[in-house]
């Protein structure tokens, strides 16, 4: 899909779409905090681009965006809602977000509820808080990322990084730990090719202020969280949390899977998807509608 950019809020995005103009909308919000951008989330959800329009982007201070302050939970969930209108017009939408992404679609569920359609999150957490169980978890996995240390994650978790090649070169180390099966040669080349921005970075983890948890009762649209059983950054007892805060929210905990549980089991989260937005049923219901003659 050709990449396009677009300007709201002070700031430049870019993006990839697909799938027909009227359909039922989905907009993928990446991870990463400054590392990493929009294509490899856009690349796994892009199966959905046959019965839905699939939109992603890079945030702001992410991939190829312009790096225009501020970086905050709050400016990127404001993002979001500047690219709905921008896009898609006053219709409301579904947001699938993992992992940073994932907070700031729940960011945007308590700021614009009425703007939501469904809200599926990935990998992620209601506050800042799941970092200390990510430190615990490190140390326990010691043995996975031998080329890493307790500082960089106490590093990647904070304000700290010196600059964009620190910020790239602890990445790598830490990469073993975010698949089950870890393919080294994919993460060189991923590390290789991949966009970070420190700045970026050391912005949005400057102050530990982000905690949704007592607002999650106040989510009203359907909601369906998926968490890797052995999701180390983002602890499945973090989903487990807000699974049980947003009122009839599906929890869905994908066994022999880490944080990257949409790359992990590709096939498996498509089709869990599906199931949730419906389109099963929907599908059953127009073979069952009588054809008009024309």
């Amino acid at each position: 899909m050709p990449t396009q950019t677009l300007s709201v809020n002070g700031a430049h995005f870019t993006y990839q779409q697909a799938g027909a103009p009227d359909a039922p909308v989905i907009v993928v919000l990446h991870g990463g905090r400054g590392i990493g951008d929009h294509r490899g989330d856009f690349e796994a959800f892009l199966p959905l681009g046959d019965h839905y329009r699939v939109i992603a982007y890079d945030q702001r201070g992410c991939g190829e965006s312009s790096l225009s302050p501020p970086f905050t939970f709050e400016q990127f969930a404001d993002d979001l809602e500047a690219i709905r209108l921008a896009l898609v017009g006053d219709r409301p939408i579904t947001v699938l977000g993992g992992s940073f992404g994932g907070m700031i679609a729940l960011t945007y569920a308590v700021k614009y509820p009425a703007s939501l359609d469904h809200l599926i999150l990935r990998g992620t957490a209601a506050s800042h808080h799941h970092e200390a169980q990510a430190l615990d978890n490190f140390r326990q996995r010691l043995h996975k990322a031998p080329s890493a240390s307790i500082e960089m994650v106490e590093k990647i978790l904070s304000d700290t990084v010196i600059d964009d090649t620190e910020l790239r070169l602890i990445w790598l180390a830490l990469a073993p730990l975010y698949r089950e099966q870890f393919d080294a040669n994919l993460a060189l080349e991923r590390t290789r090719t991949m966009h970070l921005h420190a700045e970026t970075h050391n912005a949005l983890f400057r102050h530990k202020t982000y905690d949704v948890r007592a607002q999650l009762k106040d989510i009203a649209v359907p909601t369906l969280v998926i968490t890797g059983e052995h999701d180390w950054i983002c602890p499945p007892e973090g989903s487990r949390e807000i699974a049980e805060g947003i009122p009839g929210a599906q929890l869905w905990v994908v066994e022999g899977c880490n944080h990257s549980v949409h790359l992990e089991r590709t096939e498996d989260v498509l089709a869990r998807i599906r199931q949730f937005l419906g389109f099963d049923s929907r599908l059953e219901r127009a073979k069952r509608s009588p054809t008009k003659s024309t």
